[in-house]
């Protein structure tokens, strides 16, 4: 065994640091070498409660993160949080900002933030957030949190990775009606309406009983599991640990019925799917013929000369090659 993959299993925070770096990495080197180092820990992820976080900007996903986290490392649970950040289309890189809004959280010993930027993939995750997932398992942390961009309703692409994927409603955002879409609500497993304090705590009450006729209107995505709503304030810390309640629920019934690991198994396999396609596309720009080939049809395509759909299949044919 590696000295990383050894020092990840023995719970070493900066080697759970250098090992999401490493599966981050678009460097040819460092890919084989973080193969390598998941092969080695695969056998020892798998045992945390995964739970995606969704919703738009300004909904308090962070804020909700924080205080859930706390209470979790209050209650003897070790807490990771995978914040994945918008990209810079300048740079490539993240702001940080959800790291810096959980201050309180970073400095526990039990908890480990780490913010991710997208990196253009699309859905409101990283390309590894998988991979930082199963690091974070084998650094021995039994919650696993992803947070996601918060873009709207093509966000959903989180799902696919974890056990629990909760979406977070503010009260007040105008129409409530025009929020209750199929798309990312009949994903979700549970749906929190946060802000339920102050001015907004009756407008909060009023949404959360209106997403709650809304799931019943919406087939299950199990027959074990009805999605629920959870009213709560992170800013006044009342309604987590209801929260919390409704994720463990979720976890047992889950798991009791079969259902979680029929959801692990496909989780898998669209993972294998999607590596095959990226890495697909990484090595067709990668061979040197091919990008000769690439450059020419593109030229074509941007003139008008010729069909993508011709031009696609030029570039797959020399690649096949």
């Amino acid at each position: 065994m590696s000295q990383l993959a050894h020092d990840l299993l023995a719970h070493d925070r900066r080697a759970l640091a250098r090992a999401i770096t490493l599966v981050e990495s678009t460097r040819p080197d460092h890919r084989n070498e973080s193969d390598e180092l998941l092969a080695e820990i695969i056998a020892h992820t798998g045992g945390s409660i995964r739970v995606g976080i969704s919703g738009a900007p300004g909904a308090g996903k962070s804020t909700l993160i924080e205080t859930l986290g706390l209470n979790l490392v209050a209650a003897g649970h070790r807490v990771a949080v995978l914040a994945v950040d918008p990209s810079s289309t300048l740079s490539g890189g993240s702001i940080l900002g959800d790291k810096t809004r959980m201050d309180e959280l970073v400095r526990q010993e039990e908890a480990f933030i780490r913010p991710s930027p997208t990196g253009g993939t699309l859905g409101g995750v990283a390309r590894r957030t998988r991979e930082a997932m199963l690091c974070c398992e084998a650094a021995g942390f039994d919650v696993v949190i992803v947070e996601t961009v918060g873009v709207g309703q093509s966000e959903v692409a989180v799902e696919s990775m974890v056990d629990c994927f909760a979406l977070i409603i503010a009260p007040g955002g105008g129409d409530e009606l025009q929020g209750i879409k199929r798309g990312i609500v009949e994903l979700a497993d549970l749906v929190i309406v946060n802000k339920a304090d102050g001015d907004m705590a009756a407008v909060a009450k009023s949404t959360s009983a209106d997403y709650a006729n809304a799931l019943h209107l919406l087939r299950p995505k199990t027959n074990a599991w009805n999605a629920r709503t959870v009213l709560c304030s992170a800013l006044e810390k009342r309604g987590i640990d209801d929260v919390w309640t409704a994720i463990a629920d979720h976890q047992e019934t889950i798991r009791a019925s079969g259902d979680l690991d029929i959801r692990r198994s496909e989780q898998s396999r669209s993972w294998l799917w999607s590596e095959i396609s990226e890495s697909l596309i990484d090595r067709l720009r990668a061979d040197a013929q091919v990008a000769a080939v690439i450059a020419e049809v593109e030229a074509a395509v941007v003139a008008g000369t010729l069909p993508a759909s011709v031009a696609a299949t030029r570039v797959l044919d020399q690649f096949s090659n």
